[in-house]
């Protein structure tokens, strides 16, 4: 298997991007003299590194970075894909329960997870495979929970990652709680929240906006608008650019492009820095694409059309970044192959690992629900039981 997409292995081509890109609320952000002649159509945002694998310069956010770091941001774009498609390989194989793709995400999580340091905090979704691997979390514990053989596999404070949320937009109080511990603890480290362009609807979320701003907390928050709330669209969650609601609550949002992953290090990091300078919160909109389904549940061409996902296709975070390196002699075909070697030996590691973790007691998702019981529960056990006892055997097929 390749390390990248097949469909990301298309020629790179300049598109006018969507009917809802196009016409999206053009943004405050300041535009440089060296964007593309195509941005015109796209909707104004940070971008360090276009489509086609050309530098250019912004005036608010810049990055230099060495040949090695360069290559570094590509491989981790690398491997997180390829472990994402292993694990999506593995719930068609009915090794996992679900999953949830980042396909094309790969930027927006590789280039904000690098700018965090050790000491930063991290509260993520359902989603942030690629935070998880800049953290150090062991991948192959995120799939346990998705097999259903454990609640999370890790330990928070070991890496600073906290475990995965799955109801929407709760992640963001806890976020904004830590760290306004932090402020009064006085640590000049920042947290980082997680969430999507949905759950930028929640009520959790605008209350974790409303105590953030009022205390001042340490905290940045990290919208990836991949344009779908699993099959709503983005112009019918909001009448304003995500970016722009910070404006509301009393603290900056600045939007980014979501599928560079030097602009999304640059705008993150800067980001931090003024939290961590106890210069309040910061909304980040990183605008990018949800390129796979929702969820291995979900059949995303009864809502999309294939031209849509054609069109991101073409601005592929890692097809950018690889010809910026090949174009800039930053990286070889040694490099590459090596990385393809990398990729397959994680592919078969992943695999293996899970087929070698225990099938899911079905009885067990009963338990640990209240700790006294409840007699609802004990009805809804007792229904299952007789569910699994009509099949051969006593288990379902």
């Amino acid at each position: 298997m390749t390390v990248e997409s097949t469909a990301a292995r298309k020629t790179t081509r300049r598109s006018s991007g969507t009917k809802r890109t196009a016409s999206a609320s053009p943004s405050t952000t300041k535009k440089t003299s060296t964007r593309a002649a195509a941005g015109a159509t796209e909707p104004e945002f940070v971008q360090l590194l276009t489509p086609e694998g050309e530098r250019v310069q912004h005036p608010d956010y810049d990055i230099d970075l060495s040949a090695e770091e360069l290559r570094g941001l590509y491989r981790d774009m690398v491997l997180t894909r390829r472990f994402d498609s292993e694990a999506t390989s593995l719930q068609r194989q009915g090794e996992l329960g679900l999953w949830a793709s980042l396909l094309g995400q790969e930027a927006a999580q590789i280039g904000s997870g690098r700018a965090l340091r050790d000491d930063d905090y991290v509260f993520p979704t359902y989603r942030e495979h690629g935070v998880a691997w800049c953290r150090g979390v062991d991948p192959t514990n995120l799939l346990g929970m998705f097999r259903g053989v454990n609640n999370g596999g890790w330990d928070p404070n070991s890496n600073n990652f906290h475990l995965y949320t799955i109801v929407l937009g709760s992640q963001t109080l806890h976020a904004t709680g830590y760290a306004m511990g932090i402020a009064k603890d006085g640590a000049d480290s920042a947290v980082l929240a997680y969430f999507g362009d949905g759950a930028s609807s929640q009520g959790d979320v605008n209350e974790s906006f409303v105590f953030s701003a009022v205390y001042n907390a340490p905290v940045v928050f990290f919208c990836q608008n991949n344009q779908w709330a699993i099959s709503e669209p983005i112009e019918k969650q909001t009448r304003v650019p995500l970016y722009q609601r910070a404006r509301g609550f009393g603290f900056p949002g600045v939007r980014v492009d979501g599928n560079d992953v030097l602009a999304c290090l640059a705008v993150t990091r800067s980001a931090l820095e003024r939290a961590r300078r106890g210069e309040g919160p910061t909304l980040i909109e990183a605008f990018t694409y949800r390129m796979a389904a929702h969820t291995t549940s979900d059949d995303p061409t009864r809502y999309r059309r294939d031209a849509e996902r054609e069109a991101w296709e073409a601005k592929d975070p890692i097809l950018r970044l690889r010809a910026y390196l090949e174009n800039e002699g930053h990286a070889d075909a040694a490099f590459f192959e090596e990385l393809e070697a990398e990729s397959e030996a994680l592919g078969k590691n992943v695999r293996e690992v899970v087929r070698a973790m225990p099938v899911p007691e079905h009885m067990a998702m009963f338990d640990n629900v209240y700790a006294d019981g409840h007699a609802l529960v004990d009805e809804e056990r007792a229904q299952f039981a007789a569910y699994q006892a009509s099949f051969a055997d006593g288990e379902a097929e």
